[in-house]
């Protein structure tokens, strides 16, 4: 893919929105990680944890990128994401059980482990919106992980404050499976020529998702309401 020309730029600015919005979690596991360490040696934990982290990324997306080639492996690719693009629209608020370490050393191993243990959402996303080049996967994780580092509170806030960014999030990661989908050989050649027949798939998994998305956060939301009207009542 060539860096001149809009596919590129659009590719890129893909991953990096997909990565913030998928890295939430990520970004306040490392917070935890580090915050028994003294002031002086956080950064410094944080710094050389993410180093790690992302170099165990770039490594783990390049191989989803080469298993992606195999046959049929990248409709269950598609397919996954499409499950995790929903997730992402419904998540649960929880706590994250992460042990502080408390030394230097402890601390990075500790961010290290966290971010692969909880980047698979991440590492498949990308892979499939860099449509196997692994630049555009370097690149991308090179400006979104200092962003999640240094902006995350903020990210989050303006998460917290403006739902509809969840749901762009979650219309770009279907959206991106579907492509996923489509560009499986067998599919495709299935297809044919039938452009028609592909964007219509596109808008049917990116509506499916987001509308399953907002129907069950409704029915949320309305126990929510009915449980807080409740407890008011007089006994």
């Amino acid at each position: 893919m060539n860096p001149l020309t809009l596919e590129f730029w659009t590719a890129l600015a893909t991953i990096v929105f997909i990565d913030l919005v998928l890295a939430g979690d990520n970004a306040i596991v490392i917070g935890m990680a580090a915050r028994n360490l003294p002031k002086h040696q956080q950064k410094a934990a944080i710094l050389w944890g993410m180093a790690g982290a992302v170099a165990i990324r770039i490594a783990a997306t390049a191989l989803v990128v080469y298993l992606l080639k195999v046959p049929w492996l990248q409709l269950a690719g598609g397919l996954l994401l499409i499950w995790i693009a929903y997730k992402l629209l419904v998540q649960e608020e929880g706590g994250h059980e992460v042990k502080a370490g408390n030394t230097l050393l402890q601390s990075i191993w500790t961010i290290i482990a966290a971010d692969a243990a909880m980047g698979l959402d991440n590492v498949i996303a990308i892979a499939g919106a860099s449509h196997g080049h692994l630049l555009l996967v370097v690149i991308g994780l090179l400006i979104s992980i200092p962003i999640v580092i240094w902006g995350s509170t903020l990210f989050i806030r303006l998460i917290n404050r403006y739902p509809w960014i969840i749901y762009l999030g979650g219309g770009v990661l279907a959206y991106t499976a579907a492509k996923m989908i489509m560009h499986e050989e067998h599919i495709a050649n299935l297809i044919g020529n039938r452009e028609w027949m592909v964007w219509i798939f596109y808008a049917v998994v990116v509506a499916g998702v987001l509308l399953a998305g907002f129907a069950v956060n409704a029915a949320r939301n309305r126990r929510a309401a009915a449980l807080q009207e409740k407890s008011r009542e007089p006994r």
